[in-house]
């Protein structure tokens, strides 16, 4: 049977997989324990080096696997699949024992049993009530305590059902991600991008810069390789990777400079990452197991020495503490999972032995206490509103029961003088009943459910708009922006670059200039300068149909050059292949701090010539010299230099043109001329400084890279929204302030700044060298374009906004990024954006939107949808909470004045059903419209009731409340009918009591639609025909109410209404059509300010646990009463619901000790350290280091690693 090679070709006639590969699983799985210098000796020594591993494993370094189906599944039946099988999705049943857990249903349902027992109980009845009403009523008084507990079944399942609905909704969003991540490998000898979950051990995976590594394995080739371990070994250094000194490379970790080619050699559970995760697995199995013990063992007990040797850790031979059982100590494991189904970021570590770790960790961190996490600013005003619901609804409620239970002790044992008979616990139980019905109506649980249903529909919808949502609260977050820092290439622009201009030999081309023209000396060094000084992976390829544009793969920047040379007519691939890229002697790989890329090759006799390209001013001040006319090389003083930059290269940047300039340099042993570098010995190529300078510089290009068409209109519409546009980007100032006025962020005569990141930080450090607010408070509100900036000032721009108290609503900021040291200014955003196309895994990491279209218009269609999600719940509140103040207050004065409600404790239960549930889906399923971008956004601190809001509320409360009572003391002579006040226990239905019931139930109805408009529109019709869901259940809501009237007869206490007496019904529900429109008359300019504080106030951190479901959050905070925790639930319940957006984002952070820095709920990533701390409360938590935080105190910040920034769109540092 045929086999492929390490340096051979894949022979095609090989029909099936080898029957036995040359290693076995087990020892690749040992071989990946093993770390630095002494994984080379080991690979070397043991397995004859990399490339006789790649024959073994059946496969080519040059050419990789055939891509045989039959290979591929036998490579997945021997070494695994590269996925970590998700968690089992919850079942229905378990869905419904959660669901039923609610304290409020829990006291309905035993209020239920015992009136239901009491009713069967012969001896319970009083004489009193078996004189009043028919035996057939009094026979079926079972009948309410089981509507009762058929309506908390209704509630329940509705609410299981929702669950798991969404899910499965998330679960198949999650697919779609899985499916979406994918990486480059070789495959047959091409160049090919496959889902991460495809790849197989002997898979060659070519690796770059920002790229999130998929899987274990073992360096074949690499150019200035550095890796961002923190994930996995707690190192926040960025580590040094080569063929020599470490070739060990690890799924989960971070590319954070450089590029190579990798040997898989471990994928999914058997990779390091995936043996953390089945060791996490196990543990986590048997933590639920032991809850109960862990509810009673005390807090602060030590832990017990963990002896085990199940793992690997940070060093060579190291184990992952983990003890006899199997169950992992979380204290050795800082682990991040990605949603991915790569697995993410994991990684394991003896966290307590490392000393520098612990100095790492700011004084903060080391405080005990409960976890702290800042909400977003819907979420924390929602836990406002929800406190303050909750204490209104439970005093009225407890109010109601005891002036129920006061006046009839009074009435019956002190007025009449009666004995205690047991069958007066009826009505005791009758009047608990009713008090736990209206707390169930004051609790506002349709709250969490219009949410979490709001979040998920835009979610779904937003994928469309080319948005992919990946942390749910930032879609309700991006309706409140009121700034938007955008990069520029491929945001603003359309990221297809092309060379127009060109300074070749001291000539300024205009156009692309004839090749043939050209000095011979120039025409070889231009065309290898661009070839072989560029990403290889960076193409052009011609378009897939005659007539389209050639096709850009890789950076675009390299791609506009590599076009250059084929407009020139030439063959950039015929120079590749003549120096392909393992021949190269060393590469610098763009960065931010060097701004340019430079690539060292062989020169016959021993010679050697350096390539350099990069931002115009920064290579033109390394050349010394600059080739003539002639192709000669004569010197470059800085006087020419400066004339080149106003004649040249400001011109171009004046049109918006990026400026890139190329040079080279000729190391030589013998006959070097004065632009050469003669040497002796070989130069060492570590040492950069000294090897990229003294440059010849060969020409200047002009890349065009036109403004979007679509892009002016969109910040037209950001303006119109009161969002305010900044440009940051990585070009010149001048080419930056052409753009930024093609895009319309600029005006003719306006007194707007234009700085770069230089003049920036001048003007924002005080004498001492720190960013000062006060400083920062007089340039960000006049700046609109900061050029040539680094990660560092984007975050401080960031920051300083978010920080700043200029606004008294406070700024909320979106911040675009795609590269891999934007990490800080994304997280630090309070959305952050990564680019779909040219964006980087890290970057996508830290974001919480992806633009799978790299689009600013897609950024103006997530601010509409967050408008809309926001405005949802507006609706939604101001609908529910009308309902809420009308039937509260009628039990409740019913209660004082009757001695019983009007609205039966089931009848009550069916409006709840219809406010909460029905309501929530009506109301927050509506689509957006342009209108949305018409207001000024809300902030962080503007109540979340509105005046207006709160004018509709107490105005359509005070129409309902007096139609009810008019009905309740005059209908039965408005109507001509028995009266049903005072009736006894088990009295038979009234016609009365009915039409009370019914003619709120129509007002709320009609309402409903009222409630469809919030900023005091008359027209509460408008866009109504956009929601056929809302039509849909509305109708649906009615046809119930109507079956239930005149079919519910004795379980839901109603009576068969007349024709006539049903029109008035329906007549007063119109009515509140009619009085919105008189409201709507009443300026709210007029209404006192303090109407409107419900919901009110600043983001902050919250002492509050958002999963009650865990045991383990019932004591991290003694500081809360439990009655606040507990009617909190009706908020929290969103966060149980979102255990469901778990199989989206499996999100644990809650637990951990996150400053402002991880502020916002990062599913992405969990701290198993922070889960401990958590548990433990004198444990220390520790943040992820993902990449590095800025928050970080680190000896010689200067030279701080992730500040030094790789990114993905070079020489432009976007």
């Amino acid at each position: 049977m045929s086999v492929t090679m390490a340096d051979g070709v894949i022979d095609d006639g090989m029909d099936g997989p080898p029957s036995q590969f040359g290693l076995e699983l087990d020892e690749l799985r040992e071989l990946m324990k093993i770390r630095k210098a002494e994984g080379y000796e080991t690979v070397q020594t043991k397995y004859g080096g990399v490339m006789e591993m790649c024959k073994k494993l059946y496969t080519s370094a040059n050419e990789g696997l055939s891509g045989s189906p039959v290979d591929l599944e036998h490579r997945r039946a021997v070494f695994g699949a590269n996925e970590i099988p998700p968690k089992p999705a919850k079942s229905f049943l378990q869905l419904v024992w959660e669901a039923i857990q609610d304290v409020t249903l829990i006291i309905l349902l035993c209020a239920a049993i015992l009136s239901l027992a009491l009713s069967f109980y012969e001896g319970a009845e009083l004489e009193e009530d078996k004189q009043g009403g028919d035996s057939s009523e009094k026979a079926a008084g079972w009948i309410e305590g089981v509507a009762i507990l058929v309506a908390v079944v209704v509630v329940v399942l509705t609410t299981a059902f929702n669950d798991w609905q969404k899910e499965k909704q998330f679960r198949g969003l999650q697919a779609k991600i899985d499916h979406e991540h994918q990486f480059t490998v070789i495959r047959g000898g091409e160049v090919v991008q496959i889902p991460v979950g495809e790849i197989v051990v002997g898979d060659i995976c070519l690796i770059k810069y920002g790229d999130l590594l998929p899987a274990d394995g073992v360096i074949i080739q690499s150019n200035d390789l550095k890796v961002d371990e923190s994930s996995l070994t707690g190192e926040s250094d960025h580590v040094k990777k080569g063929e020599v000194n470490d070739p060990m490379l690890l799924s989960g970790t971070h590319v954070m400079e450089g590029s190579g080619k990798m040997l898989t050699t471990a994928v999914g559970i058997n990779s390091q990452t995936g043996i953390i995760f089945a060791l996490l697995g196990a543990s986590l199995e048997e933590e639920d197991k032991q809850k109960k013990d862990k509810k009673k063992a005390t807090p602060n007990s030590a832990p017990a020495d963990n002896p085990g040797n199940q793992g690997t850790t940070s060093g060579p031979s190291q184990p992952l503490l983990s003890d006899t059982s199997g169950k992992v100590d979380t204290e050795a494991i800082n682990l991040e999972v990605t949603g991915n189904s790569h697995h993410g970021n994991a990684g394991h570590k003896v966290s307590n032995k490392i000393p520098e770790e612990e100095e790492d960790q700011t004084d903060e961190a080391k405080e005990p206490g409960p976890s702290r996490k800042e909400k977003s600013v819907l979420q924390s005003k929602l836990t406002r509103l929800a406190i303050q619901i909750g204490y209104g609804g439970t005093a009225i409620a407890v109010l109601t029961v005891l002036i129920l239970i006061i006046k009839f002790s009074v009435k019956r044992f002190a007025i009449d003088g009666k004995e205690w008979e047991w069958g007066y616990l009826n009505y005791f139980v009758n009047h608990f009943i009713i008090g736990v019905t209206v707390l169930v109506v004051a609790v506002p649980e349709g709250l969490p459910l219009a949410v979490t249903l709001s979040l998920a529909y835009s979610v779904r919808k937003m994928m469309h708009d080319n948005n992919l949502v990946r942390h749910l609260d930032a879609c309700e977050t991006m309706g409140n922006a009121t700034a938007i820092c955008s990069d520029k290439t491929g945001t603003l622009t359309t990221n297809r670059m092309t060379v127009v201009q060109s300074y070749i030999g001291t000539v300024h081309y205009k156009s692309i200039p004839n090749f043939s023209t050209l000095p011979n000396t120039i025409k070889d060094v231009l065309v290898k300068a661009i070839s072989i000084n560029s990403g290889y992976t960076s193409q052009v390829l011609k378009g897939e149909q005659e007539g389209e544009l050639p096709r850009q793969l890789g950076n675009k920047t390299e791609c506009s050059m590599l076009g250059f040379v084929l407009d020139l007519g030439q063959s950039y691939e015929a120079v590749r292949n003549d120096y392909p890229q393992d021949v190269l002697v060393k590469i610098y790989t763009f960065n931010s701090k060097r701004k340019s890329m430079s690539t060292v090759t062989h020169l016959p006799g021993g010679n050697f010539r350096l390539y350099t390209k990069g931002a115009s001013e920064m290579v033109l001040n390394k050349c010394d010299f600059i080739l003539n006319c002639h192709g000669k090389a004569v010197p470059f003083p800085i006087s020419k230099q400066e004339e080149v930059i106003k004649t040249v290269i400001e011109p171009m940047a004046g049109e918006g043109l990026r400026t890139i300039c190329i040079a080279y340099k000729d190391y030589k042993k013998a006959g070097a001329s004065e632009s050469d570098e003669k040497f002796d010995e070989e130069p060492d190529w570590e040492d950069e400084d000294g090897t990229v300078k003294g440059l010849t510089c060969i020409c200047i290009v002009g890349i065009e890279d036109p403004v979007r068409p679509e892009v002016p209109n969109a910040i037209l519409k950001c303006k119109a929204a009161g969002i305010c546009v900044r440009m940051v980007t990585g070009d010149n100032v001048n080419t930056a302030r052409s753009i930024a006025i093609k895009c319309g962020i600029l005006k003719a005569n306006t007194e707007f700044l234009v700085m770069d990141g230089k003049e920036f930080n001048t003007r924002i450090r005080d004498h001492n060298g720190k960013v000062s607010q006060k400083l920062l408070d007089q340039v960000w509100p006049n700046l609109r374009v900061l050029a040539r900036s680094s990660p560092t000032d984007k975050h401080t721009l960031v920051k300083g906004i978010i920080d700043s108290k200029l606004n008294p609503n406070r700024e909320v900021v979106a911040v675009t990024g795609d590269g891999t040291n934007d990490g800080p200014a994304l997280k630090k955003a309070d959305v952050g954006f990564a680019m779909g196309i040219s964006g980087t895994d890290v970057a996508k990491e830290a974001s919480d939107i992806i633009l799978t279209d790299d689009n600013f218009t897609s950024i103006v269609k997530a601010v509409m949808w967050g408008r809309n999600v926001y405005d949802s719940i507006a609706k939604f509140l101001q609908f529910q909470l009308t309902v809420n103040v009308v039937a509260v207050l009628v039990a409740f004065l019913g209660a004082c004045i009757i001695d019983d409600s009007p609205l039966k404790a089931i009848q009550m239960l069916w409006v709840n059903l219809i406010m909460d549930t029905l309501a929530s889906l009506a109301l927050a399923t509506e689509l957006p419209g342009e209108e949305l971008l018409e207001r000024k956004p809300y902030g962080r601190t503007k109540p979340l009731i509105s005046r207006t809001m709160m004018k509709n509320i107490f105005g359509h409360s005070i129409y309902q409340l007096i139609v009810v009572f008019v009905l309740l003391f005059a209908g039965e002579k408005i109507f001509d009918i028995e009266n049903g006040r005072f009736a006894k226990l088990h009295a038979p239905p009234t016609q009365h009591f009915t039409i009370i019931f019914n003619t709120f139930v129509m007002m709320t109805l009609f309402n409903e639609i009222n409630a469809r408009k919030i900023h005091g529109q008359r027209n509460i019709f408008e866009g109504l025909q956009r929601n056929p869901i809302f039509i849909g259940i509305w109708i649906g809501t009615m046809i119930g109410q109507v079956v239930i009237v005149q079919v519910g007869g004795v379980a839901f206490y109603t009576k068969g209404l007349t024709l006539h007496q049903w029109l008035w019904c329906v007549f007063f529900g119109v009515g509140t059509l009619l009085w919105g429109q008189l409201i709507t008359c009443v300026p709210t300019s007029k209404l006192p300010k303090h109407l409107c504080s419900w919901g009110k106030g600043e983001p902050e951190d919250v002492d509050m646990p958002d999963y009650p479901s865990d045991p383990n959050h019932g004591q991290m905070d003694g500081t809360r009463g439990r009655g606040q925790i507990l009617w909190v639930r009706g908020l929290t319940r969103l966060q149980q619901q979102i255990r469901v957006v778990n199989a989206f984002q499996t999100d644990l952070d809650t637990l951990s000790g996150m400053d402002s820095y991880d502020k916002r709920s990062r599913p992405s990533v969990i701290s198993l350290q922070s889960l401990q701390a958590a548990h433990k409360p004198g444990c220390v938590s520790r943040k992820p280091n993902l990449p590095s935080s800025p928050e970080r105190e680190e000896p010689g910040t200067g030279n701080n690693p992730f500040f030094g920034r790789q990114e993905s769109i070079p020489y432009a540092d976007e």
